[in-house]
């Protein structure tokens, strides 16, 4: 397994859509492999193909760090789709690796069902609420080309401008490698 870099702000391949999966090979298994061994790296609790260069419409998820949440299974989604969204709604702070050092309190759904194919192509359905409804509905939004910060409101969006764009000129740490808008790498602060 390697340790893939991780696309950060403003790079085009995190406002596409993502290309469905069509069928599943050794290198897409390997893939998913390097993105679990990836978002671990860099602490992370969810991560979108697309954030390690990757157009294939693939999440994994693993919140088991977080606590409360210690006996929840890792989950690898290809080809989510949301099909129900709860009224119920709840505010949430949420970070990206994409968008390093940068939190704010999001409103979302509270609960979600999600359908989607497992690593093994079996296809599933789930129910989710609380924190995993959050991630699934983060990384789905990345799968879509949204930034959490797409659905903050105007006025935040405007005071989070200016450190965006320091994101995307380089100008911010991570302890992972980042990929920058123009092609450059940023090798991280205590890379594995």
């Amino acid at each position: 397994m390697k340790v893939l870099p991780i696309y950060v702000y403003d790079h085009a391949i995190l406002k596409k859509k993502a290309q469905k999966v069509e069928q599943m090979d050794e290198s897409t298994r390997i893939f998913i492999e390097d993105m679990k061994h990836t978002m671990h790296n860099a602490e992370g609790i969810g991560l979108a193909a697309n954030q390690v260069g990757s157009p294939l419409a693939i999440t994994v998820i693993d919140i088991s760090p977080v606590e409360g949440y210690e006996s929840t299974k890792p989950l690898v989604m290809i080809n989510p789709e949301i099909t129900y969204y709860s009224d119920e709604e709840s505010d949430y702070e949420e970070g990206c690796l994409s968008l390093p050092h940068v939190r704010e309190l999001v409103i979302r759904p509270e609960a979600i069902q999600v359908s989607y194919f497992d690593e093994h192509i079996k296809p599933q359905t789930m129910q989710a609420d609380g924190l995993l409804a959050r991630v699934m509905q983060h990384e789905i939004d990345h799968l879509n080309g949204i930034y959490f910060t797409d659905r903050l409101s105007q006025l935040k969006r405007t005071l989070l401008q200016a450190k965006l764009r320091r994101i995307s000129k380089g100008e911010t740490s991570a302890d992972y490698t980042i990929v920058l808008p123009d092609g450059s790498i940023i090798s991280g602060d205590d890379e594995e």
